[in-house]
């Protein structure tokens, strides 16, 4: 089966581990925002700023689910392998 699959072929669950991987890349960048006011004396940002860095976690599920989708997919192929033999 690995001989009729390219290299570079997108395979099952890598859409959402890109989806979530740039979604807690945007939470991180959040989260390090709002940090940086309490560091330099400023007054807070206001409190949305501190639900998107929420976005961290929602990105690390998303990308989660990606990975579970992608081992689902490759045991799915190994066990048709298995029974094709």
């Amino acid at each position: 089966m690995r001989d009729k699959t390219q290299a570079n072929s997108a395979g099952p669950g890598d859409g959402l581990i890109r989806a979530g991987a740039i979604v807690f890349f945007i939470g991180a960048l959040a989260a390090l925002i709002t940090v940086i006011p309490l560091f330099i004396g400023i007054k807070p940002f206001p409190t949305y700023m501190y639900g998107l860095s929420m976005l961290m976690g929602v990105g690390f599920l998303v990308a989660g689910a990606g990975v579970l989708r992608s081992v689902a997919a490759g045991r799915r192929q190994a066990r048709e392998a298995a029974a094709g033999r």
